[in-house]
């Protein structure tokens, strides 16, 4: 039967909010209400009538609330079938009455772990009734509709007003798919918070954005994830995939700057093209715009600072596709909402995952974040001429761009400015003339550069091109069988190389 009324309602939840219009909805159709413990309480001190279900069990709740629910008067009105004639027997010779609506929600394990909660007090939270019951309803969709999360209460009273209190076949279909969601998303929750092997990978995350397309219009684009924890957009169109992998970028390079001088960054395609560090942000933004300005048309610009108007004004005359900034005064916003279609965004202070996940081939990459930022004190000098302390910090400068650009990668920096980078290459060398020549042709003098670069020079003809170019401090990992060749050019042509210990490819 595709159409079928709702007579009795079983509502067990832990959480009662916006509880209430549903049950006076279920009340006024004169729909049997079935409670336990503090649902049942809520329902009386509303002033309507309840059946315990202790009352149809014959047993209380026992073992300190661990079990209430899990009896077959319960579950068998929960799973008879309407069609099956020995079951519909079944429920006459036992007494069970049969249920045609379960509401019920789970225990909130994932908020008790993100607390400081003990781990017995988490293990109470594995709800084991509640699961049973959102399993068994959506698996009788059939003859049973399931809510299992309080967001799809107002949407439930709206299917049951507005068909005369039931609902049909695809309804609850509709409804069972939620319901397993929530089963499926609560095990992985608790799989994942005792698995200590990290040897299976379990997945499960309830928000999704759909996008206009993928990397390309006859790609279909989804966003899963809840990107309103990280960003909130004030104006303009909606974000697309691409955007998506830009902003991703672009984030995660802010990072390494968040917290000191002005900073600004242009990037396109993931790589920066454009970055500085300043006193004030405008004077930011202009020396990230003059590293690549052809470049910078359509991209994504980030900074660490609220924007003023003065930078505003400047970034006005760009056509780019995404701001991001923690915030933005009234009158900057107001003047860069004047592009309709620019999406203006604030980043918000929300800790980044800690691992990075990619399909590959047939299944899946997991690793740990790069998270290791290059700090003076990790520098160790190669060479017999040691760094200067403003060499030191565009060396540290310069790697901290070079770790969030595509490998093989070179990035040239002089006074905290990104001069010019040579992004995924396929060797070390090409990526330094392509950032050498790149540099040229926007004007920029090399001499007292320095280089950095995201891993080791298997061969010393990187510092002999450099060198040639009057650079005079290099930063790398170390770590090749002829790092000793790369030093004793270094050491003979006045160079300061500084190594790091740490690779920071990015494929």
């Amino acid at each position: 039967m595709s159409h079928k009324k709702i007579k009795t309602a079983l509502i067990s939840v832990f959480d009662k909010t916006g509880l209430k219009p549903l049950i006076e909805a279920l009340v006024e159709q004169g729909v049997s209400l079935y409670s336990t413990g503090g649902t049942e309480s809520y329902i009386r001190e509303l002033g309507h009538e309840v059946n315990a279900v202790e009352d149809l069990t014959g047993y209380p709740s026992i073992l300190g609330g661990r079990v209430k629910t899990l009896h077959p008067k319960v579950f068998g009105g929960i799973l008879k079938r309407s069609a099956v004639e020995s079951d519909q027997a079944e429920l006459q010779q036992y007494e069970i009455p049969s249920m045609d609506l379960v509401i019920v929600d789970l225990y909130p394990f994932e908020k008790t772990v993100e607390g400081d909660a003990t781990e017995s007090e988490i293990i109470e939270k594995i709800d084991i009734g509640g699961i049973a019951l959102i399993r068994a309803a959506a698996k009788n969709f059939n003859d049973v509709f399931c809510i299992s999360d309080k967001s799809d209460y107002a949407s439930f009273i709206d299917i049951f007003n507005t068909n005369n209190g039931g609902t049909d076949l695809e309804q609850r279909k509709e409804f069972a798919v939620k319901a397993f969601h929530t089963s499926s998303h609560y095990d992985t929750a608790i799989f994942n918070h005792f698995d200590h092997k990290n040897d299976r990978l379990k997945l499960s995350i309830g928000e999704s954005k759909e996008l206009r397309y993928g990397e390309n219009p006859h790609q279909k684009g989804q966003f899963y994830g809840k990107l309103d924890d990280l960003l909130e957009q004030v104006h303009g169109k909606a974000i697309s995939y691409n955007n998506l992998l830009d902003i991703d970028a672009a984030v995660n390079l802010i990072l390494e700057f968040y917290d000191g001088a002005p900073a600004f960054g242009i990037l396109k395609h993931n790589n920066a093209c454009g970055f500085a560090v300043r006193d004030t942000l405008a004077s930011a933004y202009a020396d990230a715009l003059a590293a690549d300005p052809v470049s910078a048309f359509g991209g994504v610009l980030i900074c660490n600072k609220t924007i003023d108007l003065e930078t505003a004004k400047a970034i006005h005359g760009l056509f780019c596709e995404v701001v991001i900034a923690p915030d933005y005064q009234i009158e900057a916003l107001d003047l860069l909402k004047e592009k309709k279609n620019r999406i203006l965004l604030i980043q918000k202070n929300t800790e980044m995952p800690l691992q990075s996940v990619r399909t590959c081939l047939n299944g899946f990459l997991v690793q740990d974040k790069d998270t290791k930022t290059d700090q003076k004190e990790d520098l160790k000098t190669a060479t017999e001429i040691e760094p200067t302390n403003s060499e030191i910090e565009d060396l540290i400068f310069a790697s901290k761009i070079c770790k969030h650009t595509k490998s093989n990668t070179i990035i040239l920096a002089k006074n905290q400015q990104l001069l010019a980078s040579g992004t995924g290459q396929t060797s070390r060398v090409d990526a330094l003339h392509q950032a050498i020549n790149k540099a040229k042709s926007f004007g920029f003098q090399l001499e007292n550069a320095v280089m950095a670069s995201d891993a080791f020079f298997p061969f010393p003809d990187c510092v002999e091109i450099a060198d040639k170019e009057g650079i005079k401090a290099v930063i790398q990992p170390g770590g090749s069988i002829k790092d000793k060749d790369s030093i004793d050019y270094c050491n003979l042509n006045k160079i300061a190389m500084v190594f790091t210990g740490v690779r920071h490819f990015k494929h």
